[in-house]
Formats: C-alpha cells, sequence, structure tokens
C-alpha cells in the first residue's frame, strides 16, 4: 500500500474525529460504566491489535502488553510540534502517576520508517522517557497498522527528497489492562485529566 493518501481522506479522518466526538456526547447516563474525561469509545470494531517491531527489535503487539494501561500515539521524529508535545505530556501523565506508572506502557508507532530506524526511535524515546517504546515496521505493516487504528498520514514533500513532512491524524488511544480500546484522546490533552482517566483504568479489575 502506498504511503500517500488524498486529501478526500484526510477529510474522511477529521468526519471520523467528529463522530466519535458525537458518539461519545450522545448518552450522559453511564449505566454503572465509568465516566471518563476523554471520549469512551469502549467495544469499538477497531484499534484491536497490531504486529510491530520495536527499538529494541522485538516484535510486538498488544498482548505482549497484557496487564498494562497501554497508551499509543501515531507521529514521526521530524514532527515539528505535535508529536513532541504529545510525548512531552505523557512524559508528565507518568509522572503525576508516581508509583502507578509501572502499570502503564506509553507506545509511539512512527509513520515514517523510512527515516526513523529502530536505533533513532530509542534515542528518540530516551529523550522524553525511557520506557516509552517507539514501534515501526515495513511501508506496508505501518499501512495496515494506521488502517485498522483509522489514522491517516500523507507525505509532504520538502526542499529535497530527505526534508519531506509528514501529515497525520494526531489523536492518541488509550487501552485497558485486558488489551481492549477504551477511550480516544484530542490532541492537546490535560495531563490531569489524562492521568485521572489511566488510574481509573489502572484501578479496575483484569
Amino acid at each position: 500500500m502506498s504511503l500517500y493518501f488524498s486529501i478526500q481522506s484526510i477529510a474522511k479522518a477529521a468526519v471520523f474525529v467528529a463522530l466519535i466526538g458525537l458518539i461519545g456526547g450522545c448518552d450522559k447516563s453511564t449505566g454503572g460504566r465509568p465516566q471518563f474525561n476523554h471520549i469512551d469509545i469502549t467495544g469499538a470494531d477497531f484499534a484491536r491489535e497490531f504486529e510491530l517491531t520495536s527499538h529494541h527489535g522485538q516484535s510486538v503487539g498488544l498482548t505482549d502488553f497484557k496487564g498494562k494501561v497501554v497508551v499509543l500515539f501515531f507521529g514521526f521524529m521530524h514532527c515539528p510540534d505535535v508529536c513532541p508535545t504529545t510525548l512531552s505530556e505523557l512524559n508528565v501523565v507518568t509522572e503525576r502517576l508516581g508509583a502507578d506508572a509501572k502499570h502503564v506502557q506509553v507506545l509511539f508507532v512512527t509513520v515514517d520508517p523510512e527515516r526513523d530506524t529502530l536505533e533513532k526511535l530509542g534515542s528518540y524515546m530516551g529523550a522524553f522517557n525511557p520506557d516509552f517504546l517507539g514501534l515501526s515496521g515495513t511501508a506496508d505493516e505501518i499501512a495496515t497498522v494506521t488502517q485498522e487504528f483509522k489514522v491517516i498520514y500523507q507525505k509532504t514533500e520538502g526542499s529535497m527528497p530527505d526534508t519531506y513532512s509528514v501529515d497525520h491524524s494526531a489523536g492518541t488511544y488509550v487501552f485497558d489492562r485486558d488489551g481492549r480500546v477504551r477511550l480516544f484522546v484530542s490532541y492537546g490533552a490535560n495531563p490531569d485529566e489524562l492521568t485521572s482517566d489511566i488510574l481509573q483504568l489502572i484501578k479496575e479489575p483484569l
């Protein structure tokens, strides 16, 4: 599958995010379910699994993190603002979790496998938090995962072949300790609110 996506696909991604917001806001009754600060997508038929390679060189999927709350974000290392901001905010969240941070795994999936080698991803993760894991794969593997997670990305050419940028969806997914997708978190989340949501998921019985 090509790394390129049409403008229509980008527009569809915006509609998807809007629809998620509507779904999350239609019914204010919780029916005994926990109340989260972010969009509850429990039971969604997407974002179910992936198989990629960690920056340690190991093949990993959601099942490898069973017992932990997984926070998963898509981006690329040359991203000037959204990616470093999100990773910095996620580091703040882990700091606020304190001892409970051991129950959480943050994953960063690159949408630029051409430039983001595993070695570079390891260094990049270390700049934010040494416990964060960078994930990559072949262009086809990344395309398969982004389809499953309804993530849109599009290469934008720069002045030179290696100075391109990648426009991409900026939302974050949060999974419970059983590996089920539970939350969609829009870009610019309040760290305190996200910390509260993650703590709720940590305290849920397995």
